[in-house]
């Protein structure tokens, strides 16, 4: 019991920080007056979080498991991750409404957070690119002060989308992709799809799928691209939030129940409940530890509803927004289901 009650302690925390300290009502709002940092050099291999030639948390692979080193060469595909926000709170360089992308204290909470428990996950098909960026302060969310939450924004994706840029020029070389995000990085991954793949043909030809979890997507949003209906499509994207039953958040309001939503544990847009023998495993403190069976699914006005996760413990365990963990939860299917899509791919066409 004693394990199961530090897991829910360091999970609780982890999932509520994010409206709980960062919310309107505290007092500290970005400094409008602070320099916007200087934007990111792609060249240079510091201001991406995970490359293949270098050893980071994305290289991680849960023991037990098999997959390829996504250092090589021979990697099936590259994925395109966008990082969630790690900016948190004002430190010694950042105190404005972006990041600087030299801040070690907002790089370690990326590298040890989303790079290792979300990006990880697609080690086991392809070669990851995350790049740093000038992440908007996660008060850029919660502000009345719209205009300056919307031009920190805005620097955010510029950087997204010159490293996505750098990526097609240098590393890309014609492969076939997947772009994966959470969070803020799904705000950004939206727009780059919207403004790459939604009006160019080629490259849409050579998208495996995106990952853009954690964020409503519509799919008035696009042109071309379509949700995938199917664990095996390709060319499309998936896109969930995970809430408990019957929990209504502020704002949870039309449109948003009518943004697309995926059971990650079907791969389907229905409404069908799946139990949670069809979890193959998440990983929730202990990145080592897959847990089986961790929890059920089901798609219910354009979230994804969950009963109580299943783990020693978990009766004391009784969070209601589990947005934080929208990749953990689902760690092995999201791993497993990658591989799928690739291997679907790869076959419908054919190799020059």
């Amino acid at each position: 019991m004693r394990n199961g009650a530090l897991l829910f302690i360091a999970l609780t925390l982890i999932v509520s920080s994010c409206h709980r300290n960062f919310g309107p009502k505290k007092s500290w709002q970005p400094d409008s007056g602070v320099a916007t940092p200087t934007a990111p050099d792609y060249a240079k291999s510091q201001n991406w979080a995970s490359l293949p030639e270098k050893a980071d948390p994305a290289d991680r692979i849960p023991k037990g498991l098999s997959g390829i080193n996504n250092q090589g060469a021979d990697a099936a595909v590259d994925v395109f991750f966008v990082h969630p926000t790690s900016y948190l709170e004002p430190t010694a360089l950042s105190k404005g409404w972006n990041a600087d992308v030299t801040d070690q204290a907002i790089n370690s909470r990326t590298d040890n957070g989303s790079i290792a428990y979300q990006a990880s996950s697609f080690n086991g098909v392809g070669r990851i690119y995350a790049p740093r960026y000038r992440q908007a302060s996660i008060r850029s969310y919660f502000t009345d002060d719209k205009s300056h939450a919307q031009a920190a924004f805005d620097t955010a994706y510029a950087d997204v989308k010159n490293a996505f840029l750098y990526f097609l020029k240098n590393y890309h070389h014609g492969r076939p992709f997947i772009i994966a995000s959470h969070s803020q990085g799904t705000t950004h991954a939206i727009r780059l799809l919207q403004e790459f793949l939604d009006n160019d043909d080629a490259l849409a030809e050579k998208l495996v799928a995106a990952y853009l979890i954690g964020m409503p997507v519509y799919d008035t949003l696009y042109k071309n691209l379509h949700p995938c209906t199917n664990s095996d499509d390709t060319r499309c994207y998936v896109s969930w939030r995970t809430y408990a039953r019957n929990h209504f958040p502020q704002g949870y309001v039309r449109p948003v129940r009518e943004a697309v939503c995926t059971n990650p544990l079907t791969w389907k847009t229905d409404s069908v409940y799946a139990p949670r023998t069809l979890n193959r495993g998440g990983i929730l403190k202990k990145f080592d530890r897959v847990i089986p069976e961790l929890c059920d699914a089901q798609v219910l006005d354009g979230v994804v509803r969950i009963s109580k996760p299943h783990f020693t413990g978990s009766v004391f365990y009784n969070l209601k927004n589990y947005h934080i963990v929208d990749y953990n939860l689902f760690y092995m299917s999201i791993r497993e289901n990658s591989v799928l899509r690739t291997r679907m791919f790869k076959d419908a066409k054919p190799q020059h």
